[in-house]
């Protein structure tokens, strides 16, 4: 199927496996905001040629709504979600303080993650003569100061609901779709981060959180699955 096959019923299309922390939350996003999606469950690896159809990058997720082009890249994917259903509605907070607590909780959870991915890459991709300790461990303590400052907001949030505003927001859905990525594909312990591991939980046993879980399978170096 190209961008050009998609059916009315399919307003959007959503590409990319759930396993994947920014196809899961861009999933989660759309449920809440009630927009309908079709998804395909294709993988960078084996299903490669089939995602750069849609985004030369070949990387996931992707969002082709039935007129226009594809979207690539989670967060542009989500602030065009936001404009979609208007600011009454929107998943980030209006600018002003709320923002600007939104951006800098975001900014620590997406570092987290991206440091996760880095030590998981270099454990799969790289044969073992070729990796390289000291990268992996300064990767790692990357990942864990920002996991820190996350239990610091977490512990100071104490019982609220939501960590900005009154409703469930993005900052929400990121902290969790990334902090389970960290536990489940990287295997780091959360015992030094019990206020970040329950509020995690809560979430994930939201119906909305389990609809769109997928067990982390770890991709292989010869294009097998990812």
């Amino acid at each position: 199927m190209t961008p050009s096959e998609a059916t009315p019923s399919e307003r959007m299309l959503l590409i990319g496996m759930y396993d994947s922390p920014f196809v899961r939350r861009v999933a989660i996003a759309l449920d809440l905001l009630g927009l309908p999606f079709a998804h395909r469950d294709w993988s960078v690896g084996k299903d490669f040629d089939r995602i750069r159809a849609y985004s030369p990058l070949g990387r996931v997720p992707v969002l082709a709504p039935a007129d226009g082009e594809p979207l690539a890249e989670s967060m542009m994917i989500l602030e065009h979600l936001d404009d979609l259903v208007g600011p009454e509605r929107a998943l980030m907070p209006p600018p002003g303080a709320p923002r600007r607590a939104a951006l800098r909780i975001l900014a620590f959870a997406t570092g987290a993650i991206e440091k996760g991915i880095q030590i998981n890459s270099e454990w799969i991709f790289r044969p073992p003569d070729k990796r390289h300790p000291p990268y992996v461990e300064r990767c790692r303590v990357q990942m864990r100061g920002a996991l820190s400052e996350l239990e610091k907001i977490c512990a100071a949030a104490g019982e609220r609901e939501w960590l900005v505003g009154d409703r469930m927001s993005l900052v929400d859905i990121s902290l969790a779709c990334f902090v389970t990525y960290i536990r489940e594909g990287v295997r780091e312990p959360f015992e030094a981060f019990p206020a970040l591991a329950a509020r995690v939980d809560r979430c994930e046993a939201l119906p909305v959180f389990r609809r769109y879980h997928a067990p982390f399978e770890p991709p292989k170096a010869d294009g097998g699955a990812a």
